[in-house]
């Protein structure tokens, strides 16, 4: 008989069957991924710090939290400020800049200060120590003119130092004055068109010769009928358009018998000069001849023919500097002489 240990070693024994393993089966995958680990509630994760291996994408939150954990409504923005225009120290608007102010506050003194001067201008309109108006010197002229003395208009000698050809000095004589008229037949056709807006309240003349008695000139006072304004367009005219130096705007001569202006015709003038004044309503002209009665073919104002190098008959027998200086002379003498007038009124 065998005992178990035996037949455990015998070679024809059979062994026992072994127990069938249970067949194995793949775990059932679930189609959705297992949840992310929330942050405990109160903690900030950093979006930066990866969680279990994966770099969290969690956006910022709002800096709303209260101590409690619970939502803060935010808080209301103030309402804008109303804007006012730069400048007007208006909330919202551009603080004025101080020397802004300073020039604002400079003008405001200055505007009243000459409100204050035009009020005591007012106040010292009738002062006799105030000088006259351009009116009342229109208004004197026009009627002293015919106070003054035929003299004080017309000396019987007119000096002009260095008025001659070269700065030599030159001596005219007066050798006949003109009765007071009318300006009619006193200028040429064109040049009395030119002077009809300033009108023609009397006209004054007289005639000069050189002390050689070659040279022969007529020397006129035109007392106008207009005042400032008028005489200086009348002056702004001449200069610009350069009308006293047109041959067919000439005065005409006095030519009185006999004296040496006998024969001093329209042919025989050979310069001349017109000066329009504008402080007082006068026209001052003179026109300038050859004593024995030769033709003239090539006249030239005064200007021209004082001019350094002038080579014409006018410049070189010195006729345009007897019109220049003639005229300056009797321009003078007459605005003295209204002065003059004047005061023996006072």
């Amino acid at each position: 008989m065998s005992t178990d240990a035996e037949q455990a070693h015998s070679p024809h024994s059979t062994p026992p069957p072994r127990p069938a393993r249970p067949p194995r089966t793949a775990p059932a995958r679930s189609s959705a991924p297992p949840p992310r680990p929330t942050a405990p509630p109160g903690f900030t994760p950093d979006p930066d710090t990866p969680v279990l291996g994966v770099r969290a994408k969690i956006p910022r939150p709002r800096p709303t939290a209260g101590a409690t954990g619970t939502r803060v409504p935010p808080r209301p923005s103030a309402p804008p400020r109303p804007a006012g225009p730069p400048g007007d120290g208006a909330p919202g608007g551009r603080r004025r800049a101080p020397s802004r102010t300073a020039t604002a506050a400079a003008c405001l003194v200055l505007g009243l200060g000459l409100l204050g001067g035009a009020a005591a201008g007012s106040w010292l309109g009738d002062d006799p120590d105030a000088p006259p108006s351009t009116a009342d010197t229109y208004a004197h002229a026009r009627a002293a003119w015919h106070s003054v003395p035929v003299d004080g208009l017309f000396p019987r000698t007119l000096r002009g130092k260095g008025e001659g050809p070269g700065g030599a000095d030159r001596v005219w004589t007066r050798i006949a004055v003109a009765p007071d008229s009318s300006c009619g037949g006193g200028f040429d056709p064109l040049l009395t068109k030119a002077l009809a807006p300033v009108g023609c309240e009397r006209l004054v003349r007289a005639t000069y010769t050189d002390a050689t008695s070659t040279s022969v000139t007529t020397v006129g006072i035109l007392i106008t009928t207009s005042g400032p304004t008028a005489m200086r367009a009348l002056h702004r005219r001449f200069v610009t358009e350069k009308l006293d130096e047109r041959t067919d705007l000439m005065p005409r001569p006095y030519a009185a018998e006999g004296t040496a202006a006998a024969g001093f015709g329209d042919d025989q003038r050979a310069s001349w000069r017109i000066r329009i004044l504008t402080d007082t309503p006068a026209v001052v002209y003179t026109v300038s001849g050859f004593a024995d009665g030769r033709k003239v073919t090539d006249p030239q104002s005064a200007g021209e023919a004082t001019q350094r190098g002038a080579t014409s008959a006018p410049a070189q027998s010195g006729l345009g500097n007897d019109a220049r200086g003639i005229a300056d002379a009797i321009e003078a003498g007459f605005r003295r002489a209204l002065s003059a007038v004047g005061e023996a009124a006072s």
